[in-house]
C-alpha cells in the first residue's frame, strides 16, 4: 500500500443516484482501514471551490448505506468550468493537505476531474454513480439497478389499471442518451414496445405494432419510452396515436425523478461497497486519472480516455428478447 497519499478528499457530483451513500461509506471506512485521513467535500465542485470541507470518521458514515441520495449533497458548478475556479478549488484542497481525490458521479463529473488532473496533477479516481448505466468501462453503474426496479414496480401498478380499463399506457422513464432503464424495465414489465434512443424505430413502425395488437383484440397495452426517444416522448407519441385511431383509450405516465430516489437495492449497495474500497486501494496503489469499473464481476480500472470516447452500448440480446416477447 502506497503511503504517499495520506489524506483523501471524496465528493459526489452530478445527478444523485441510489447507492452513492453506500459508496461514500465504503471510501471513508476503507481509507481509515488503511490509516489515511478522509475529508468529505460538500456540494461537489462548488464546495471544493468554497472550501466547504469536513473531516470524516467511521461513525460519520454510520447508518447511511440504506439511504438514497447523498449526504454530501450535489450541485452543478459553473465556476469550476473556468481555470480560475479550478485554481481556487486546488488552493482549498491544499489548505487541508488533501493529496488525492475520489469522485462519485457521472461523465460530467469525470470530465471535470480529468481537467483538474491535467492542470494541477491531483491524483484522482472516479466511481460511476448514475442511474442511466451509460458509462463504458463497467457493466453496471451505481443506482441503475435501483432505478430499474423502481420503474418496474411502477409499471406493474400501471398495468393493473390498464387491464381493468382496457387502456393503452405510454410510460416514460429516464434515459436521455441511454435506453438501459427502458429496455430492461420494458422486458420485466411486459411492454408491447420499448422506444429507446439507440434504435431508429419510426412512429409508423410503432403504430403497426399497436395495430397488430388491436387486430387480435388486445385493448390493454404498455409502451415504455425512454425520455431521449428520437420519435418523441410519451405525451407526443400518445397524441399521435390518438390522432390516427380512436380504438385505444390512451393514458400517459411520466415517472421522472421518482426513479432517482429511494433505498438502494442490495445489488447497488454491494456494487457501491466494492467500488468504494477499490477506489481507495487503487488510489493508494498508484492508479490515477481512472474510473473504477466492474466487468464480468471483477474490479477493473479504466483510463479516462478509454471511457469518455465510447458509449456503453445496449446489449443486442436484450433488444432481440424484447422484440420476440412483444407479440
Amino acid at each position: 500500500m502506497n503511503e504517499k497519499i495520506s489524506k483523501i478528499g471524496v465528493f459526489t457530483s452530478g445527478g444523485d443516484a441510489p447507492g452513492m451513500n453506500a459508496a461514500l461509506r465504503a471510501v471513508v471506512r476503507a481509507a481509515i482501514y488503511y490509516n489515511k485521513e478522509v475529508f468529505g467535500i460538500m456540494q461537489g465542485y462548488e464546495g471544493m471551490i468554497d472550501g466547504d470541507i469536513v473531516k470524516l470518521g467511521a461513525r460519520s458514515v454510520g447508518n447511511i448505506i440504506q439511504r438514497g441520495g447523498t449526504i454530501l449533497k450535489s450541485a452543478r458548478s459553473e465556476e469550476f468550468r473556468t481555470k480560475e475556479g479550478r485554481e481556487k478549488a486546488y488552493k482549498s484542497l491544499q489548505k487541508y493537505g488533501i493529496e488525492g481525490l475520489i469522485a462519485i458521479g457521472g461523465d460530467g463529473t469525470f470530465t471535470g476531474l480529468h481537467k483538474f488532473y491535467q492542470e494541477f496533477g491531483m491524483p484522482s479516481v472516479c466511481i460511476p454513480g448514475t442511474i442511466d448505466n451509460d458509462i463504458s468501462g463497467t457493466d453496471y453503474t451505481i443506482g441503475y439497478d435501483t432505478a430499474t426496479n423502481t420503474a418496474v414496480e411502477a409499471i406493474d401498478k400501471i398495468r393493473d389499471t390498464a387491464l381493468s380499463h382496457d387502456r393503452l399506457f405510454f410510460v416514460e422513464v429516464m434515459g436521455r442518451h441511454s435506453g438501459y432503464i427502458a429496455i430492461n424495465s420494458g422486458i420485466a414489465g411486459g411492454a408491447v414496445a420499448t422506444i429507446i434512443p439507440e434504435e431508429n424505430i419510426t412512429f409508423d413502425q410503432l403504430y403497426t405494432i399497436l395495430e397488430q395488437g388491436g387486430k387480435t383484440n388486445r385493448k390493454s397495452s404498455l409502451v415504455v419510452v425512454a425520455e431521449g426517444s428520437k420519435i418523441g416522448g410519451a405525451n407526443e407519441l400518445a397524441r399521435k396515436v390518438a390522432e390516427r385511431s380512436s380504438y385505444f383509450d390512451i393514458k400517459v405516465t411520466i415517472l421522472g425523478h421518482l426513479q432517482r430516489g429511494g433505498s438502494p437495492t442490495y445489488f447497488d449497495r454491494v456494487l457501491a461497497s466494492r467500488m468504494g474500497v477499490a477506489a481507495v486501494e487503487g488510489l493508494s496503489a498508484g492508479e490515477n486519472d481512472v474510473m473504477v469499473g466492474i466487468r464480468a464481476n471483477k474490479i477493473v480500472y479504466n483510463k479516462f480516455d478509454t471511457i469518455m470516447t465510447t458509449h456503453h452500448e445496449i446489449d443486442a440480446e436484450s433488444l432481440r428478447i424484447a422484440k420476440i416477447l412483444s407479440i
